[in-house]
């Protein structure tokens, strides 16, 4: 890439805007001069009011092209799936959280683009005997080595917000126990606590803005601290 101006806005591209987290992140970039966000979808998704963005909706085979185009520094992936929402095909969902992700990651590399924000999970783990576990942890695993100066996996618990169009029963269950079960989540357990979307949001361009190269791992409070870290609209860095 090239000299990068510290006045200038940090230019990211977000797939997996019609999602829980990618909409909060969008709304977290209205008002925001410094930041630029473009957002690249399967389908169109509304975009929140007052945003100043450019949506792409384009079939994936395609993303690298619109990749090559937008020219970000930053990709921010929050691409993922749901068993049930797949009717069951591990498959497909696979071809998801797993293959989507990467081969959006390696195309964007593939542009110059450096530094990745990814959305993962608590508990991933490539050696796990669940199976979105596994795939979570292999996903990270994978993008580990794409080449990334910087990459970020973000491993939230419990996604607290307001879905659209995709109602997830037993997650509506776990955000109304999640109060007085994030009580009890203590010590090597905090971990698993809930988070809402609107933190995770925060976390995620708090972390797209840094340039320290490295992995990074962020689970409960290392999201929270990040999500602080944000500047206020109108603040300086």
């Amino acid at each position: 890439m090239s000299d990068h101006d510290p006045a200038a806005p940090t230019r990211i591209v977000l797939v997996g805007a019609t999602g829980l987290v990618g909409r909060a992140v969008m709304e977290a970039c209205v008002g925001r001069e410094d930041v630029r966000l473009v957002a690249i979808s399967r389908r169109e998704a509304p975009m929140p009011d007052g945003a100043r963005m450019e949506m792409f909706v384009a079939d994936p085979a395609e993303w690298g092209d619109v990749l090559k185009k937008v020219r970000a520094e930053v990709l921010v992936s929050a691409l993922g799936t749901t068993i049930r929402k797949v009717g069951g095909d591990k498959d497909e969902f696979y071809a998801v959280d797993h293959d989507l992700v990467l081969q959006t990651a390696r195309a964007a590399h593939d542009t110059g683009l450096e530094r990745m924000v990814s959305v993962s999970s608590v508990g991933a783990d490539a050696f796990s005997d669940n199976f979105y576990l596994k795939t979570k942890g292999e996903t990270e695993k994978a993008l580990a080595k794409v080449g990334f100066r910087r990459l970020d996996i973000l491993r939230p618990g419990l996604l607290r917000g307001t879905r659209k169009a995709d109602l997830r029963p037993l997650e509506g269950l776990g955000r109304i126990a999640s109060p007085v079960a994030d009580l009890v989540l203590r010590r090597k357990y905090e971990k698993y606590r809930s988070i809402h979307a609107s933190t995770m949001a925060h976390a995620v361009l708090a972390l797209a803005k840094r340039r320290t190269q490295g992995k990074f791992v962020h689970e409960h409070e290392g999201l929270q601290r990040a999500a602080k870290m944000l500047p206020e609209l109108g603040g300086d860095e």
